[in-house]
């Protein structure tokens, strides 16, 4: 007799966008597709919802440059992962991307807020951005206080990763001519 393994069943973005269509999940579910397997997401808490509101604020102004700034949009990598990444600095796009998501080629900066999710955000997903050539992804470490940054995607993972306190500025590699203090975030 052979041994059989029983073999998980990997959702792709197609059949995802048709369960969500299909009302298959409630309205409220917080749900991400992440290398095919969907996953819940924790409940937005005060703290990163405040946080989230803070980052917002400080990249509005780009609207004016063409710049957009998505809150926990959806953004497609691949055909398997749908992240909805708490901000996205995308290039501009005529339609604001009302045809389609973007994707990895229209990401400037990717910004997840870090709580409970810390370890999924410092392993799963920063390796999912590096994969899909991220030029740039930040975590604001709620745990430690901190801003950690992740740049120049490579071989799965970024070559460059740094963190930052509260006395520490940071330039995004997509647009070196704003400054970001990390205490206006943290």
């Amino acid at each position: 007799m052979v041994a059989v393994f029983p073999q998980k069943h990997l959702t792709d973005i197609a059949e995802w966008h048709r369960m969500g269509e299909a009302g298959i999940f409630p309205p409220e579910a917080r749900m991400e597709l992440i290398e095919g397997e969907i996953l819940h997401m924790a409940p937005i808490g005060f703290n990163h919802a405040g946080h989230v509101d803070r980052l917002n604020r400080i990249f509005s102004r780009l609207w004016d440059r063409g710049i957009v700034v998505r809150i926990q949009g959806p953004i497609r990598l691949g055909d398997l992962s749908e992240p909805e990444p708490d901000v996205l600095l995308l290039k501009p796009d005529t339609d604001f991307y009302t045809t389609r998501h973007p994707t990895a080629a229209d990401v400037l900066l990717i910004i997840e807020v870090s709580d409970s999710t810390l370890c999924f955000d410092r392993e799963q997903k920063r390796r999912l951005y590096a994969t899909h050539l991220i030029p740039e992804y930040w975590i604001v470490n709620l745990v430690d206080n901190c801003l950690e940054v992740y740049r120049q995607p490579e071989s799965g993972d970024y070559r460059e990763q740094s963190t930052l306190s509260k006395d520490d500025a940071i330039n995004p590699v997509s647009l070196p001519e704003i400054q970001v203090r990390a205490a206006d975030i943290l």
